[in-house]
């Protein structure tokens, strides 16, 4: 190390100077700063160091050139080191500047001679180099001048390297070639003026650079395998273009590059005067153009891309007519490089904007004109992949929609248009998506300014309600937040600028229009509206229009749950806004109520609204403190995880609070506020919260305390430790102790206060690492290690020690790893001296520096120990020294530990760690083989392997052999079957699937770790050689291909990923062929003969193949993947046997197992999608196979297809599908796979000669068009070909045909055109019996209109006036309702459809339709039906389809007729129509009409001492009580004729409790699976009565489970 010796040399030279303190200060922050890995450590010792040299500066400027060399030499040594981080070579350079003010010649000097040893002539130049050559081009004067001077053997050295490279000589995926051409970019790019006589003059012309262009060129077409490196050399390439003196001649040397696709391998290429053959392309894959045309618009000067180009017809440029057909070429072809390519979009239009006078300049008209192809060429382009759901390309669309209507506004005003009809039709086609849609909000927010708030909002009247559905869905909820801020910021504009009065006036005219939409939101009982709508809404609302506040808290005044929430949100958001919030008497009794209330929501907003402030020097008040002492012991107990979470955030904001304010008034600059308490006081109060808060984490970590109050408080003594000590944490950037807080912890102690470290609150914490749970273990843990002294104290260390020996010992697995946790921790807590106290078994390591590898060859020996006992009998060691405990606490003490890692780069003790890792991996292979051969009869490491795992019967009777075993006794003796399983069989199993779960996640930690680039470089080799990686490869296929336990199988799959990927990415082919060898021999063994099943007996084997292509970077091509799916592909199209073995795998189904489990496979991503064509085609070709083992793998491969391109869906409140993904956008996505479904969907539908068939792959394509979005309406839309035969299946004669097509046919009709379609159906209904041709088709057509009806409702509803041609339609065929229509099934749609248009009939027919509904149903209570003898298919359909209808009507018209009607249909005994009215009360679907409530409510009330006497039906009084408690869910609201009938009704109940709870009873052994929603509620409501029957509820909620 260089710098180290340069250290060393500036520390003997001015040892017995004046400098010296000053400079062996700075020397050691130097050392500091290079011997630390975390950047925090690395920033904070460089920012000393630079203190330092200010100081020195004034000292040197005194002394010689000669006295000042070695301090200049050292630094710059130190700066050479760090040329891979540009922050610290700046901080180096100012250095180096401050120390040579008046000796910059020396400076210059000594530059020039450390960077001449760094390009000698012809050398290859290393990584380290070329990174030094970067930097100093980039950050440095001197280094450029440097340079400059001597380019041509720079120039050499670079063209050297670069060659070197592409001869294969480092791997592919290392950094070497990407680093050469940074240093060519930044050659390019520092020296352009030096750099231009080489490329355009004839006299200059340089070899050196037209070979180093050459090889660039290589580079571009694809001899560079990764990716990133051959978008640099498109960027290169650019930057070597503006260094053209003419803008004409790097236009014609672009315009010769974009022409080299089509002549790849033939002829010459000239660039300004240099000459090179044209590369061949080695494998075409058209990235080519993608490099060359991203680098010219991420860098090329607009002079030349805005130039014009000779030789052509027009005045063309190359921005307009080479670049942007590029653009939309790449966007169409490059499917698997989507970022880039719409970055390459954005950066056109961004380079558009820029250059727009030139080009007007140049072409005299518009560029964007409404009728020009441009135009539309790029507006198509960004509406088709609007939705591409590709990371990333989302927020170059936006940009891209925001520069062209900034664009356009600027045309139109440079040419002063008045007409702008682009803003008009962009807004008609937002409008026209459906609100699920994400894309279409960002267009939405562009248009709005160019508009005006008031113009959008008349065009889109349903806006409001789409934004409140958009914040009730967590990944629309960001883009209606941005769209509700545009317009309330036009709207403000637009009011201000007409200086329409006050800001009270302008919160008036915000809430004729928004308070509304936020005062149901806030109200909403859905927590995520709720919550969105505060946080993204509220806040801002507030801080533009303060005056808002009145008018919000005047919604929020009631005593219910959701007025309780949203006043307290209003208080937290006016609180963030104005600072501070005082709360009167009324208020802060309302508050504390709000702290006290059952409801979690309410509780945790209060709770925020106590801790939070906008500034963190703003003190608790006692007021505050007094509530959070009443608050917090009440609420550690609580059940859900996301609530501790947000209490300890909450809690941390007011520990830091009272930290900086305290502070403050340490240092007397606390702000002075009105109403707190003086200095002292104020400081006492602090300290004593949050002592107070201290002892009671400490006194809730009992051992007798429960898990919820544990984790509660390790979560409170985390926040107060990170809050309240002086622990510094290199590793985060921010959470970080202020400088002065020693101060404030020197106060606190002195009045007895915050002793933090005490031996009381150590104990509390180790008894925690004895847990029962790993949470708790593992959060103790870090606790221990990150805030507590270095070192335990030696009883307590020798103590832990004994206990973590014995407890590594124990069968059960939660003892075992909470040893695991205890030696790992008292790894990390103990020093040498402690370690010599222990009682090791590697007493020969005692003698070894490093305590890691001290402590690991203990624990290998103890493993060593255990596995020689398990040779000689499994039980016994499996009951008394298992060997999980021992792998688990070496996994934890070599991978978690960061002390080992870096013993493992000393060199002094490499080889050690050597041995002990080859021993320790035989080790752990040899037990892999015994426990698995132990499962197959077989003993011993030398067992011979079976090919498939052992099935459960046969690890049955090896466990049983082993169990009669190790008793002594013989099979003779071996008992009867049992259907439990034995206590020694689950300690056999527990030992064999734990123990082989933890030596497939040590193995791939241990690659992971040791083949990274910090230990991979040490000089002695890797500490894992290739034979020792070999081995753990076998042991990972051992368990892939040979357990059955999918627990086992998930660890080792995660280790083997890991195992796998640091093996792909490690700089040596002969690691890297590991994996591709693994790879092989499972295809090949996946498409052999077997005599065995693998993927149903050996779940592992479909792992092992994600594992390998899991591994693989993702910045590369990834080309095992695609081997591994093209091999895949082609076993599985290739034909069935004639006669196969129904009990074996075949490999067709063994490979479309794989390929379900690769689809599935989250560490691939999108990488799959690239072959998701010819697999969904495979899956659709497998549905019609006639081996059942076949198609049903295809319906798995079909379904993680699914997932995959539509991703997961999201939850709504309507329970409505509300995914974001249109049918337009993924046929645009994905073109070709819509022709194969396309394709399968003519097929499907084809006539035939024989009659209708039914196609096997017909219902998968029909499911996933159903869980597409309709897009926008478009003349040329790739789901215009869908709607013909979708609408053919109306005819199937299978209803799920009929069915599932109706609900395909939503997505591929656009809104505006379903008014339309619906007219049509409607005008195909026949008008009399006599026409009907087939009562399939007229019900298939009912099922269509209700599908788009259903999906016209809501938030996407169509408006009266254009239903009502449909209306007056279905008017004229209301016979379709009438006993004349025999077919029940058609009459409950047809009434269905009615339903959904209940105010666009005439009163005449709505009439109609009520007598023949009443007529019906009064037919059921007098028990007959009128010429229908016998029940028909679909009778009780129409019966609760008609309940359904009756029930809807009297909610929405009221009519105290029609709820009488309802009632007495309830009290009525067909099971049909009460179970029909009762899943509507359900359901909520009364809205808010209370008359219909109240009367349905005293109905089941009056009924339900019978129902619970009388009726036996268990689903039924499930449905009659949950009913009831919806109606009557608030009991403040109960009448009085209400409350005394439930409290007769409880008696009731009680007495029917006692019967039931008899044995005799016949419901009640059943009744205990009972499960209400709300058991708590249903509490409240038997509870409201009379006090004499509190304790029969009891009985009841026992009996209600």
């Amino acid at each position: 190390m260089g710098a180290e010796r340069e250290a060393r040399a500036c520390a003997a030279f001015y040892g017995t100077r004046d400098l010296a303190p000053t400079v062996l200060s700075c020397l050691r922050c130097l050392r500091h700063f290079a011997g630390s890995t975390a950047k925090r450590c690395r920033e904070k010792h460089l920012e000393e160091a630079l203190q330092l040299t200010r100081v020195l500066s004034e000292g040197l400027q005194a002394l010689g050139e000669a006295e000042a060399r070695p301090l200049l030499r050292c630094v710059l040594a130190f700066q050479m080191e760090a040329t891979s981080s540009s922050s610290s070579f700046q901080k180096l350079e100012q250095m180096v500047t401050q120390l040579a003010v008046g000796k910059e010649g020396l400076l210059a000097q000594e530059v020039n001679t450390l960077l001449a040893g760094l390009a000698l002539q012809g050398e290859v130049l290393s990584p380290g180099d070329l990174q030094s050559v970067s930097m100093f081009l980039e950050e440095s004067s001197l280094g450029r001048q440097h340079w400059r001077q001597n380019l041509a053997s720079l120039l050499q050295c670079l063209a050297t390297t670069l060659h070197w490279v592409l001869q294969g000589q480092p791997t592919p995926g290392s950094t070497w070639g990407y680093l050469v051409i940074k240093a060519c970019l930044q050659v390019f790019q520092a020296l352009p003026k030096d750099v231009a006589p080489l490329v355009w003059s004839t006299t200059g012309k340089s070899e050196t650079l037209q070979s180093l262009l050459g090889l660039l060129l290589e580079v571009v077409w694809g001899k560079a395998l990764n990716k990133d490196t051959r978008l640099l050399a498109g960027t290169a390439l650019s930057m070597l273009v503006n260094t053209a003196p003419q803008p004409q001649y790097g236009a014609s040397a672009v315009l010769t590059l974009f022409q080299l696709p089509s002549q790849a391998g033939t002829g010459e290429l000239k660039f300004g005067e240099l000459v090179v053959e044209v590369p061949p392309v080695l494998e075409p894959d058209g990235l080519e153009k993608l490099v060359l045309t991203r680098g010219l618009l991420t860098c090329c000067k607009m002079d030349i891309l805005s130039c014009q180009l000779e030789g052509f017809p027009h005045k063309a440029c190359l921005l307009l007519d080479m670049v942007f057909p590029a653009v939309c070429a790449l966007i169409r072809e490059q499917k698997d490089c989507h970022y880039y390519c719409f970055q390459a979009c954005a950066l056109w239009l961004q380079r558009l904007r820029e250059g727009l006078a030139a080009l007007w300049h140049l072409t005299g008209t518009h560029i964007l004109a409404q009728d020009t192809k441009l135009l539309q060429e790029v507006s198509q382009l960004l509406w088709n992949n609007a939705e591409t759901p590709v990371e990333g390309v989302s927020e170059f669309i936006h940009s891209s929609f925001r520069l062209l209507l900034e664009i356009y506004h600027l045309e139109c005003q440079h040419f002063q248009d008045q007409e702008r009809p682009l803003y008009q039709q962009m807004l008609q086609r937002v409008v026209s998506m459906p609100w699920q849609i994400k894309a279409r909000y960002v267009p939405l927010c562009t248009i709005v300014p160019y508009m005006g708030s008031q113009q959008v909002l008349d065009a889109y009247p349903d806006l409001p309600q789409h934004l409140l559905s958009c914040l009730s869905t967590n990944h629309l909820c960001p883009a209606a937040a941005e769209v509700y801020k545009v317009l309330v910021q036009q709207q403000c504009s637009e009011w201000r600028g007409g200086q329409q009065g006050t800001e009270v006036a302008l919160a008036e005219q915000w809430a004729q229009r928004w308070l509304p939409l936020l005062s149901q939101a806030l109200c909403s009982p859905l927590p995520i509206l709720q919550s969105n709508t505060a946080n993204h809404l509220l806040t801002w609302t507030l801080r533009q229009l303060p005056a808002t506040q009145a008018l919000l808290a005047a919604q929020f005044g009631g005593q219910d749950t959701m007025s309780l929430r949203a006043w307290v949100s209003l208080l937290k958001a006016q609180k963030s806004v104005a600072g501070a919030l005082p709360l009167g008497d009324e208020a802060l009794e309302r508050l504390s109520h709000c702290l006290g209330t059952h409801e979690e929501g309410v509780r945790l907003a209060a709770l925020g609204l106590l801790c939070c402030s906008p500034n963190t020097n703003q003190p608790l008040s006692g007021t505050e403190m007094q509530l959070l002492q009443e608050f917090l012991p009440l609420n550690l107990n609580c059940d859900s995880s996301s609530f501790r979470q947000l209490l300890q955030a909450a809690v941390r904001k007011a520990l830091v609070r009272l930290r900086d304010s305290s502070l403050a008034q340490l240092r007397g600059k606390a702000p002075r506020r009105s109403g707190l308490a003086g200095g002292a006081e104020q400081l006492t109060q602090a300290v004593g919260f949050v002592e107070w808060l201290l002892q009671l984490s400490i006194a809730s970590l009992s051992p007798g305390s429960n898990y919820q109050r544990k984790k509660t408080a390790l979560l409170l003594l985390a926040a107060v430790l990170e809050t309240c000590t002086d622990t510094w944490s290199p590793d985060r950037k921010k959470g970080q102790p202020p400088r002065t807080m020693a101060t404030l912890l020197s106060y606190a102690r002195q009045s007895g206060c915050w002793d933090f470290f005490s031996q009381p609150n150590l104990l509390a914490l180790l008894s925690c690492l004895q847990d029962s749970t790993n949470e708790i273990r593992d959060l103790a843990s870090e606790l221990l290690v990150r805030y507590f002294p270095a070192t335990f104290p030696e009883p307590i260390a020798l103590a832990l020690f004994q206990l973590a020996q014995d407890t590594l010992g124990s069968p059960r697995v939660q003892e075992a790893e909470a040893g695991a946790v205890l030696m790992k921790t008292i790894l990390q807590k103990s020093d040498s001296g402690t370690m010599k106290s222990l009682s090791l078994q590697a007493e020969a390591a005692l003698t070894v520096p490093s305590r890691g590898l001290c402590f690991a060859q203990h624990l290998l020996h103890v493993l060593q120990a255990q596995y020689k006992v398990a040779c000689q009998d499994l039980l016994r060691a499996a009951a008394t020294t298992p060997m999980h405990g021992a792998i688990a606490a070496l996994r934890r003490c070599l991978l978690q530990v960061p002390e080992v890692a870096v013993s493992m780069q000393a060199a002094e003790l490499v080889q050690s760690w050597q041995e002990l890792l080859t021993c320790l991996v035989t080790t752990v292979r040899d037990i892999t083989s015994l426990l698995l051969g132990a499962l197959q009869s077989q003993q011993g490491p030398g067992a011979d392997e079976q090919a498939a795992a052992p099935s459960f019967a046969e690890m049955g009777n090896a466990i049983g052999s082993l169990i009669m075993l190790g008793k002594g006794r013989g099979r003779e003796e071996e008992e009867g079957d049992s259907v439990l399983l034995s206590e020694e069989h689950n300690l056999i199993l527990t030992c064999c699937w734990v123990s082989v779960k933890e030596i497939g996640l040590l193995l791939g930690g241990l690659a992971e770790l040791l083949l990274s680039p910090a230990l991979s470089a040490a000089e002695l080799g890797p500490l894992l050689p290739l034979p020792t990686l070999q081995m753990a490869t076998r042991v990972f296929q051992e368990i892939l291909l040979r357990c059955r336990h999918w627990g086992a199988v998930e660890g080792c799959s995660m280790g083997f990923t890991k195992f796998c990927a640091a093996l792909l990415n490690y700089p040596d082919p002969e690691l890297q062929a590991i994996p591709r060898a693994v790879l092989e021999q499972g295809l090949e063994a996946l498409s052999g003969p077997r005599s065995s099943s693998i993927t149903r007996r050996a779940a592992g084997f479909p792992m092992l193949f994600l594992c390998i292509v899991s591994g693989e970077a993702p910045v590369q091509a990834r080309p095992l993947l695609t081997h591994c799916i093209q091999t895949l592909l082609t076993l599985a199209t290739t034909a069935l046997p004639q006669d196969w073995d129904q009990t074996l795998d075949l490999p067709q189904v063994c490979a479309l197992h794989v390929l379900q489990t690769l689809v599935r496979g989250a560490g691939l991503g999108g990488a799959v999608l690239c072959h998701a064509t010819p697999m969904m085609a495979l899956a659709l070709q497998g549905l019609g196979s006639p081996c059942w083992a076949m198609r049903n793998a295809a319906i798995q491969l079909f379904s993680a297809l699914t997932t995959r391109l539509l991703g997961q869906p999201w939850s709504h409140r309507d329970g409505c599908p509300s995914e974001g993904l249109s049918l337009h956008a993924f046929l645009g996505q994905h073109p070709k796979l819509g022709a194969v479904l396309l394709g399968e969907l003519k097929v499907a539908t084809a006539p035939t000669s024989g009659g209708p068939l039914l196609h096997p792959a017909l219902h998968a394509i029909l499911t996933l068009l159903a869980q597409l979005q309709p897009g926008a309406d478009s003349p040329s839309s790739p789901s215009a070909p869908f709607l013909e035969p979708l609408l053919g299946l109306a005819e199937s004669p299978i209803y799920a045909v009929r069915a599932m097509a109706a609900k395909a046919l939503v997505p591929v009709v656009p809104p505006p055109q379903r008014c339309r379609l619906l007219l049509q159906l409607a005008q195909q209904l026949p008008a009399a019996p006599g026409q009907i041709r087939s009562h399939n088709a007229v019900h298939g057509h009912l099922l269509q209109m209700r599908a788009l009806l259903a999906s016209a409702t809501g938030t996407g509803r169509l408006s009266v006036e254009a239903l009502h041609p449909v209306a007056l339609q279905l008017e004229a065929r209301g016979w379709l309702l009438s006993p004349a229509q025999r077919c029940p099934l058609v009459r409950a749609t047809f009434l269905q459809v009615l339903t959904l248009l209940p105010t666009s009939f005439s009163p005449g027919f709505a009439q109609y339709i009520h007598d023949t509904i009443s007529t019906k149903l009064g037919s059921l209570a007098q028990g007959g039906e009128s010429g229908c003898a016998e029940p028909q298919v679909g009778s009780a359909v129409l019966h609760q389809t008609m309940a359904h209808f009756m029930c809807s009507e009297a909610a929405r018209l009221a009519d105290s007729e029609r709820i009488a009607a309802v009632c007495s249909l309830l009290q009525q005994p067909n099971p049909d129509i009460q179970l029909a009215i009762l899943s509507w009360v359900i359901a909520g679907e009364g809205g808010t009409c209370k008359e219909v409530e109240n009367a349905l409510g005293l109905t089941l009330l009056e009924s339900l001492g019978s129902v619970l006497q009388e009726r036996r039906d268990k689903e039924f009084l499930r449905l009659y009580l949950e009913a009831l408690l919806h109606l009557y869910r608030d009991p403040s609201a109960w009448s009085q004729e209400a409350s005394s009938l439930g409290t007769r009704m409880a008696r009731r109940w009680s007495a029917g409790v006692r019967r039931w709870r008899s044995a005799a009873s016949p419901l009640g052994p059943r009744c205990c699976g009972w499960r209400l929603a709300a058991p708590c509620r249903w509490q409240g409501l038997m509870w409201c009565g009379d006090p004499c029957v509190l304790p029969v509820p009891r009985s009841s909620l026992w009996l209600c489970g």
